[in-house]
């Protein structure tokens, strides 16, 4: 045996000499730069630093405006990806917003130690046609369907296992793009994911009612609002300044009033929704002076957010929230008798009158939470238990298989695994790695470094968005 086997290697090594190749030329990788320029439809943007070990691509892809009329035209949607090994495992990433172009990678990328393809989501500039038809192309099919023109392409060249995984409006992304592709990826870690199933809110107000270990840090959040409210006149001017300074204008809401007054809505949620509970000792006393409390709402919710220049760029999120998504009721009882504006519909208030917002589709949300629980499988939800946008979230159901979902104690809207007590945040870190193929984390080894020699580089993938998701 040995001898034949002996023979069979020199054959072999022959047969390749005389056809001017070596074994090592034969096994020679293909480059990666090389192996994108052999994907459809795909342009390498640049290629830029990378940690150690990896290599980072800006990308574009031609995707249809219109993915039931493929003819309807086309527009460029940007990428970033960042290569590790070709046979690694891929997470599919979105924020659901734009792609961030630094060279990061999500959680679940840490975990499985692979390759991240990032897309942003399209009618977020520059990924928008040049004349949009928001009610036809702005749904949520159609966005799962570029997603899945994406993974489709990037098969080509990764063969390994596929995640998909985004956080807030990113972690419904992924949530839908698997209800209406269900074979694509082999599994879905959504991180904050709301799931507004009928459009109704007194799961929210409830919970905004009660959220939190402390209700005098609740108390001292209203008494605040009901601070400012009371003194308008003295938070106008300083608002008013800071608007001059910064060139900030007012259309789409109607008035620098109407932006300040929904500010201080909002804020409550806001603080819960990005604070933490030790924050609460910042919260400022009523009465304390204008100045003190304009700094505190700039770091929680500024009384400019909602300008034409800070709403410009998140309107298609606020078109697909009165459109498809849904969205809270505005938490604002008890402060009615201070109010100029009271029960506002805030997601059309925050889109501009030049966009025709159609019928509100009672139907898709609802179809994908039962999607969740009748189909669903390989789901891995995560939420944060301080956070109100976890008030109404994806649900396991009869149908559910080989699926979890797991709340961080007093986590906010940046919950992560790692954050989770140590046995379910080992218990969730092997179930992604048997995902992906992978081997189970050995004990005490921590989630942010797992399996160790993880390169040392942020962890974290932008998640700064609108109070309102």
């Amino acid at each position: 045996m040995r001898k034949l086997t002996a023979a069979w290697s020199v054959l072999t090594i022959t047969v390749l000499a005389l056809a001017g190749l070596t074994p090592a030329a034969q096994a020679a990788p293909e480059d990666i730069k090389d192996a994108l320029g052999r994907i459809p439809g795909l342009t390498v943007v640049s290629e830029n630093p990378a940690p150690t070990g990896y290599r980072f691509f800006k990308l574009t892809y031609t995707q249809p405006v219109d993915h039931r009329r493929p003819g309807a035209g086309t527009f460029q949607q940007r990428f970033t990806l960042l290569h590790k090994e070709f046979r690694s495992p891929t997470v599919v990433y979105t924020s659901g917003y734009n792609v961030s172009e630094a060279a990061n990678r999500s959680e679940p990328t840490q975990i499985v130690d692979g390759n991240q393809l990032s897309m942003e989501y399209r009618f977020f500039t520059p990924s928008r046609p040049e004349r949009p038809n928001w009610g036809k192309q702005l749904t949520i099919w159609q966005a799962a369907a570029d997603q899945h023109r994406a993974v489709e392409a990037f098969k080509r060249i990764y063969p390994g296992k596929w995640l998909a995984t985004g956080g807030s409006k990113g972690g419904m992304t992924a949530t839908y793009f698997r209800r209406f592709f269900p074979n694509d990826v082999d599994a879905t870690i959504p991180y904050v994911a709301p799931n507004d199933v009928v459009n109704s809110h007194d799961r929210y107000n409830r919970f905004l009612a009660n959220v939190g270990d402390d209700p005098a840090c609740r108390s001292a959040l209203k008494a605040i609002q009901r601070d400012v409210l009371t003194r308008r006149s003295e938070f106008t001017a300083l608002a008013a300044a800071d608007a001059a300074k910064n060139g900030y204008t007012f259309t789409t809401v109607g008035s620098a009033d109407v932006s300040l007054e929904i500010s201080v809505i909002d804020s409550y949620f806001a603080f819960w929704q990005y604070q933490k509970q030790a924050d609460c000792a910042t919260v400022p006393k009523a009465g304390a002076p204008a100045a003190q409390v304009y700094a505190w709402f700039e770091r929680v919710e500024s009384l400019n957010t909602y300008s034409d220049q800070n709403l410009e760029i998140y309107v298609p999120y606020y078109f697909q929230a009165a459109y498809q998504l849904g969205s809270p009721e505005s938490y604002e009882s008890y402060l009615r008798d201070l109010l100029r504006y009271p029960g506002l519909n805030v997601s059309r208030t925050f889109v501009p009158k030049s966009v025709d917002i159609p019928r509100f589709d009672h139907l898709a949300m609802p179809d994908v939470d039962f999607w969740v629980k009748s189909q669903g499988k390989r789901l891995l939800f995560v939420y944060g238990g301080n956070d109100p946008w976890g008030a109404e979230p994806f649900q396991l159901g009869f149908g559910t298989k080989d699926s979890y979902s797991y709340t961080v104690p007093g986590g906010n809207h940046g919950a992560r695994i790692s954050q989770l007590p140590a046995a379910q945040a080992a218990e969730a870190t092997n179930t992604v790695r048997r995902w992906a193929g992978l081997p189970p984390v050995s004990p005490g080894v921590g989630t942010r470094s797992v399996p160790a020699g993880f390169p040392d580089f942020d962890a974290d993938l932008t998640m700064v968005e609108r109070p309102r998701l």
